[in-house]
């Protein structure tokens, strides 16, 4: 033995085997197993997340058949319509979702079913907020056609495929008056508030929370109170299901 190595200390062979809990040292062999041993818990947080957004998005074409109008909006008015944030909206919110989310899951199993109930939470609520509400589109002549008079049964199944979703753009198609409060804001928020304690992926999510809120506003397609109640919404109900956040604490959950 070296006398570098007798300075080692030894290791310790009663720490406990890794949980799916955030860890300094990342190993994907131990992370894909933390998935696999909670795989139930997972499967079951994205079906309930599935179910709520079907909910929500039911409750949304239902008020596509209501007459709604356009409101006046002090930071439309100064804001330009770009067409190419119009265009890429939806897959800027994918490009901010899917990675941060993933990176979540692969870190912290536990956090990550937390987060996607929450987020089934999130969907609820705003289902409930759009029926409530009557908003009409804020800049018309860029809106669709909205499914007010169409199928509803043939809208909800295309907008229920991601497929529909992201290649043949069914929410442009079909939804025009899911207003208050806007999905892509809060999404990636409460993205941010379960990433917050983490330095560099809360800097990506800040960021990509940024990006998204402005491309939803230069696209016209929420008003900026849309903006204002997904901040709120979301975050009184991170607060009631994680505490209210501490400054570098780790959401842990009631």
């Amino acid at each position: 033995m070296t006398a570098a190595q007798a300075r080692e200390p030894a290791a310790d062979a009663s720490a406990p085997a890794p949980t799916g809990r955030h860890r300094s040292g990342f190993s994907v062999r131990q992370a894909a197993s933390a998935v696999r041993a909670q795989w139930r818990e997972v499967a079951g947080a994205l079906a309930f997340r599935y179910a709520a957004y079907g909910v929500m998005t039911a409750l949304a074409l239902w008020a596509e058949g209501r007459p709604a109008p356009t409101l006046p909006d002090r930071v439309l008015e100064h804001l330009p319509y770009l067409a190419v944030a119009d265009r890429l909206n939806y897959l800027a919110w994918l490009a901010v979702y899917l990675p941060l989310a993933a990176a979540l899951l692969l870190t912290d199993v536990r956090r990550w079913v937390r987060y996607m109930v929450t987020g089934a939470y999130v969907s609820l609520v705003r289902g409930l907020t759009i029926a409530l509400t009557g908003l009409g589109a804020p800049d018309p002549a860029h809106a669709g056609l909205g499914a007010g008079s169409g199928d509803f049964g043939a809208a909800f199944l295309e907008l229920m495929s991601p497929l529909g979703v992201f290649q043949r753009g069914a929410i442009a198609a079909h939804l025009t008056k899911d207003l208050f409060f806007s999905g892509h804001a809060a999404t990636t928020f409460l993205l941010l508030l379960y990433l917050r304690d983490r330095p560099f992926l809360r800097l990506v999510a800040l960021a990509g929370h940024l990006a998204v809120v402005a491309s939803v506003l230069l696209a016209h397609i929420h008003y900026a109170i849309d903006v204002v109640g997904a901040w709120a919404v979301t975050f009184c109900l991170y607060a009631l299901r994680e505490g209210w956040p501490s400054p570098g604490a780790a959401p842990e959950g009631r």
